[in-house]
């Protein structure tokens, strides 16, 4: 199991002004991935960073993915979660590619982050781009390499500069925000199931169990790639969580708001949520990065 963990102290928390962005030393994330119990492979890879004008890295899943040295003040922190399929290692391959493309195109545009007005268009263009890149150079893969045909992946990004915060979504992997003890699934599930919810042909509980619930409408390598950037508001003590679908299948939204409500750390509520869905079958891999902002006394 790879993991990843920023900040685990919490200490003398107090209230923090609304305009203020959090220190380092505030920020509170975790992320892990595992293979699940009946899977020889794991297809799934995460990433959790802050953005500088360059890169720290602060753990991922990615083999042999070097930091870049730390620059000026933190500018905003990237998340993401990409789940692999086409079989085999062609999963894993796609999963870890599309993280590393991703990574490197945001960082590329770093002017984005420390512009005048970071909510500009150029802003949410550069996202979308991304993901457009990611899926054009899949394509071009698979040109050269027949073997490579049929790779693809979700991707989901979050990506924090306050007070704002943008979601990149290709896929099925999704993000949750827990605000007030509500429980929110902001993500869109890009699955053939969920179109079919949209169109009122199934239910919901039965479009869950039915065989489209894993067939992607939308992925990175896809036959089609529909890339959603939303702009969202970042505050203290809001609670945000990544995960792919080997969370969701096994652990419900009730479960889940359950262990956001008791959480202690982002790591112990990591580590929970794995262990539900193990417990409760574990057939798929699970990733799970979890990130709230906790304010402290500045002595």
């Amino acid at each position: 199991m790879s993991t990843a963990s920023v900040t685990m102290t919490h200490s003398n928390e107090t209230a923090a002004p609304a305009e203020r962005k959090p220190r380092d030393d505030e920020i509170d994330v975790y992320g892990l991935t595992h293979p699940g119990r009946t899977r020889t492979e794991n297809q799934d890879h995460f990433l959790i960073c802050s953005l500088h004008k360059s890169i720290a890295i602060h753990g991922s899943s990615l083999p042999d993915f070097s930091p870049v040295p730390t620059g000026t003040d933190r500018v905003a922190f990237l998340a993401m979660v990409a789940d692999g399929v086409g079989g085999g290692l062609r999963g894993e391959e796609a999963s870890r590619l599309a993280v590393e493309m991703a990574t490197r195109y945001v960082t590329d545009c770093m002017r984005c982050y420390y512009a005048a007005d970071p909510a500009d268009a150029e802003f949410m263009e550069a996202l979308e781009q991304a993901a457009i890149g990611a899926h054009d150079e899949f394509l071009r893969l698979s040109e050269d390499d027949p073997d490579r045909r049929g790779m693809a992946t979700t991707l989901t990004l979050w990506l924090g500069a306050w007070p704002r915060a943008y979601l990149l979504q290709v896929g099925d992997s999704r993000y949750y925000l827990f605000r007030d003890g509500e429980l929110t699934q902001l993500s869109r599930d890009q699955t053939m199931a969920q179109e079919l919810v949209d169109l009122g042909v199934m239910s919901r509980s039965d479009a869950a169990r039915s065989r489209y619930a894993t067939t992607l409408s939308s992925a990175i390598g896809g036959r089609q790639n529909m890339p959603v950037v939303t702009r969202l508001t970042n505050a203290w003590g809001l609670v945000h969580l990544l995960c792919s679908d080997g969370l969701t299948r096994h652990v419900s939204d009730d479960r889940i708001r359950e262990r956001i409500a008791g959480m202690q750390s982002a790591r112990q509520l990591c580590e929970g949520l794995l262990q539900d869905a193990l417990d409760a079958g574990g057939s798929d891999n699970i990733t799970i990065i979890a990130g709230r902002c906790i304010p402290k006394d500045p002595a």
